[in-house]
């Protein structure tokens, strides 16, 4: 079947899925902003994931990075929207419609992340709204790992923090987690979580291949590394719903701003703050 039969195949019914409290999980994802869904994905769902995921990294597009370079391990990402079939194939959209209480939905893409050979640094605490201009309850990304993780080495979340302050962009820096990304920006510094995690209510669970987290893009949240020995390969495929909206207001001091928005009437198809971001999306998944 191609990507696009895939693509327009019937959604899977939702007592096709394991069994379990949709209305509770509906609630956490609302107040915690993250929820973990045990057993979401049968074993043929994920192998297809895993076959995807080789071709990928085998065949890396033009947007794929390898962080910090220099270390003696590998923290590779790519993204794109080679997985739009998967998601409907393996009943994830038909999970984000259970939580969302939504049919109609758009896949904005997956990220893929590889970390292996050695000690591979953390995914320093970000949202991923910082880099988005999306506003919305209906914005998240279905992480799943291919790999059993404690869950001293999964990702992490504070909870609620998708409903608390936006801050800037981590630009990812080798000595400095909260560097900012944008040097103008009028979103406040990140803070160092990392350094006072006894601040924070922070959520991370054991997880076995097959598992689910499904997270709000405005969570903090951010991923541990990994050490001698060990594979991490974990996708995270973003879904969006018709809740969502443009977020146009100034992120940047004046004088910066003229020039954003000329960039931002490129990006996003002139769409003005508090318009539906669907309008520029096409067809619902």
């Amino acid at each position: 079947m191609s990507l696009a039969e895939e693509a327009n195949a019937a959604r899977q019914p939702l007592d096709a899925l394991p069994r379990r409290d949709w209305a509770e999980a509906r609630r956490r994802l609302e107040e915690d902003g993250v929820v973990f869904l045990p057993g979401a994905i049968g074993k043929a769902g994920l192998a297809r994931i895993e076959e995807e995921f080789a071709y990928s990294v085998a065949h890396p597009s033009p947007k794929a990075v390898n962080f910090y370079p220099s270390e003696n391990a590998t923290f590779f990402e790519d993204t794109g929207q080679r997985m739009q079939g998967l998601v409907r194939e393996t009943g994830i959209d038909t999970t984000v419609a259970a939580l969302w209480g939504e049919e109609t939905m758009w896949y904005l893409g997956e990220q893929l992340f590889l970390k292996e050979n050695g000690f591979s640094r953390r995914t320093p605490w970000h949202q991923d709204t910082s880099y988005l201009r999306m506003t919305g309850s209906q914005l998240v990304a279905c992480w799943v790992s291919l790999d059993p993780l404690p869950k001293e080495h999964c990702l992490e979340f504070v909870r609620g923090s998708h409903k608390g302050t936006l801050f800037n962009g981590s630009a990812f820096a080798a000595d400095d987690d909260t560097a900012p990304l944008y040097k103008r920006s009028l979103l406040p510094r990140l803070p160092d979580i990392q350094a006072a995690r006894g601040d924070y209510d922070i959520l991370s669970w054991d997880l076995a291949p097959g598992d689910l987290i499904v997270f709000h893009l405005g969570i903090l949240h951010g991923g541990a590394g990994t050490v001698p020995g060990m594979r991490r390969r974990t996708a995270s495929l973003r879904f969006l719903g018709p809740n969502v909206v443009f977020d146009g207001q100034p992120r940047d001091e004046v004088g910066e701003q003229a020039g954003n928005d000329a960039a931002l009437a490129s990006v996003y198809g002139g769409l003005k703050h508090g318009e539906p971001f669907h309008r520029m999306l096409g067809a619902a998944h």
